[in-house]
């Protein structure tokens, strides 16, 4: 009965030592990629105010669909318009148009504060112009044609649609990879670093070379210039990446 016994708790034993452990697995969940947000809607002014104002401008209307600064309106009026949220990484989809002659700018990494008199103190610039008659269109070599990085970055190519007709510009900000871009009407015409050694040469070779707090700041408001001239935005779109 012992031997029997015995024998019986043996094989038990080893039977569960033999028996397999259960593999554990960890998935992890994908990250999900961020869905674009309007930054405006196309009948309100909301998230948007004039720079270093807690109000919108009143020199900006709503009309089809797109907020326009009528050609002459702001003038010397100081009527730039910029977001009420900060971004850092971001991909940024827009169109826009120009009065014949006229000039616009698209800025980002913007600050306020009783420092700064304009968004282009602190933040870049991405040309809007009429390449076809503005002035700053024919200098050689050319960083102020529609879509350059403002006296940095001319474009690659001329794929600018006429003063009057609706362009598109996809601009990408990313810090993360030290990588911007921006796409004129679906062509890549203007790369560029955003810190380091040759991000530091472009703005030394620039107006902005002793400007204290040009494009200090990775993280700012997005904001579109009154330059005196009429333009129109519109379908402003942005992901943050």
């Amino acid at each position: 009965m012992k031997k029997i016994l015995f024998i019986g708790l043996v094989s038990l034993s080893v039977a569960c030592k033999e028996t397999p452990k259960k593999k554990t697995t960890t998935t992890e969940a994908p990250v999900a990629q961020k869905e674009w947000v309007d930054l405006f809607d196309g009948v309100s002014f909301k998230g948007w105010h004039q720079f270093n104002s807690s109000e919108m401008s009143a020199a900006w209307i709503i009309e089809d669909g797109a907020m326009v600064l009528p050609d002459g309106t702001g003038s010397g009026k100081g009527n730039n318009i910029v977001t009420d949220k900060e971004f850092t990484n971001f991909e940024l989809s827009m169109e826009w148009k120009i009065v014949e002659g006229g000039n616009s700018g698209i800025f980002w990494g913007v600050r306020e504060g009783e420092d700064y008199k304009t968004p282009y103190q602190t933040g870049p610039e991405i040309q809007v112009l009429d390449n076809e008659r503005h002035p700053d269109s024919f200098k050689k070599p050319n960083f102020h044609q529609a879509g350059a990085l403002y006296d940095m970055v001319q474009p690659s190519e001329e794929v600018c649609k006429p003063a009057g007709e609706w362009n598109h510009f996809f601009v990408s900000i990313n810090y993360k990879t030290n990588k911007g871009s921006v796409k004129l009407n679906d062509v890549e015409i203007v790369t560029f670093p955003l810190t380091g050694p040759e991000w530091d040469a472009l703005v030394a070779d620039s107006k902005f070379k002793d400007w204290k707090d040009f494009a200090k700041f990775k993280t700012g408001k997005i904001g579109l210039q009154d330059h005196g001239d009429g333009v129109s935005y519109r379908n402003i779109k942005i992901r943050e990446l």
